[in-house]
């Protein structure tokens, strides 16, 4: 029996292997994940293993034959106008999953606060790990749930909320263990048992997980490692940090900040989170002088006026691009990195070529 044989067309360009696979073959993304896995898979006529492998227009894709079973297909193996129905072959014991260790840079991002299947960094039956886009709620707060449950209805759309029926599972709810702010974007992991969830979440209050950003500051921070107790209130109704080391509502926080280039008044910053608080590294570099390119909340002196802004940017310049822990159930140390968004990578080309004239 010959190989199953595609040529990448215009819908398909751009978008990861095993995306292209699901759609073309209607079969789950575990299926098409583990088809690519298993060397089941050639590009080009080599083998590929890598399921975030983005294809170009016009490349040959080849799958091992019975490897999906087709419905109805021409007798040149290619498709005429529609693409050809198929039905997945009959299943095979899962294979064990292996992580990958990057997503490709560059990808361009989806409008603000959509989702799709390219966003899946990695997936298996205890997690998932996605690259949140900016626009986007993590999960509902406590007081929403306690208001009106944790549907969707009324409410605005979260991350948590979609991801199940986008996984293919709409019935099984996902398990938020940490959250990104709603403008930020990057890694964020869900766990999808309830095991996994108590695993990670020890992980996390423990802060023995790997969490990285990469942040656009207008201002240059100091590059040390700052440590401070934050309140929900320093005085003005903003959260920020407190002189009062034994504050009733105090969280200590920390975050090693390292600056990674400077031009003129603006700075492209690194920050690994010692602790997770929210809003912590908004907080902390608007403290030291330098708030986020976009901010508009942590972006002054307690009572005092705004700092300007001309970096054009239209939200806060956060991004979450490394996240690493131990899996709750392999126990393997995994890590994961992610480029920041096109709108990120904008606003730092244009401050360069700015900075470059002056």
């Amino acid at each position: 029996m010959p190989p199953i044989q595609f040529v990448v067309d215009r819908r398909d360009a751009g978008k990861t292997l095993a995306a292209v696979l699901k759609v073309r073959f209607g079969i789950p993304w575990a299926h098409a994940k583990r088809l690519v896995e298993n060397k089941h898979v050639r590009v080009s006529g080599q083998v590929e293993t890598d399921v975030a492998r983005r294809l170009k227009l016009g490349k040959r894709v080849e799958l091992a034959a019975g490897t999906v079973e087709l419905k109805k297909a021409d007798k040149s193996g290619g498709s005429k106008g529609k693409r050809d129905e198929v039905k997945p072959a009959p299943k095979k014991p899962p294979a064990k999953p292996t992580p990958p260790a990057a997503k490709p840079a560059g990808k361009k991002s989806a409008p603000a606060g959509l989702l799709s299947l390219d966003d899946i960094v990695y997936l298996d039956d205890a997690l998932v790990v996605v690259n949140k886009p900016a626009g986007l709620t993590t999960m509902r707060n406590e007081d929403e749930v306690a208001e009106f449950g944790a549907g969707q209805r009324f409410l605005t759309r979260t991350l948590a909320g979609a991801l199940p029926a986008l996984l293919g599972t709409p019935d099984r709810a996902v398990v938020a263990v940490h959250r990104l702010d709603r403008d930020t974007s990057g890694l964020v992991v869900f766990a999808r048992t309830r095991a996994a969830g108590e695993v990670l979440t020890k992980q996390f209050r423990a802060h023995s997980t790997e969490r990285r950003y990469v942040a656009l500051t207008r201002g240059v921070p100091p590059a040390k490692r700052i440590a401070s107790v934050l309140v929900r209130d320093r005085g003005d109704g903003r959260r920020g940090s407190t002189t009062d080391l034994v504050a009733e509502d105090g969280k200590r926080a920390v975050t090693h900040v390292s600056v990674a280039e400077t031009f003129g008044r603006f700075a492209l910053v690194e920050c690994r989170l010692e602790t997770g608080r929210t809003h912590q590294v908004r907080i902390h570099l608007g403290e030291a002088g330098a708030p986020l390119c976009g901010e508009t909340v942590y972006d002054r002196p307690i009572d005092g006026k705004p700092r300007p802004d001309g970096s054009g940017a239209k939200r806060p310049m956060l991004h979450a691009i490394r996240l690493g822990f131990t899996h709750p159930e392999t126990g393997a140390e995994v890590s994961w990195e992610v480029a920041p968004p096109a709108d990120f990578r904008e606003v730092l080309t244009r401050l360069r070529k700015e900075h470059a004239a002056e």
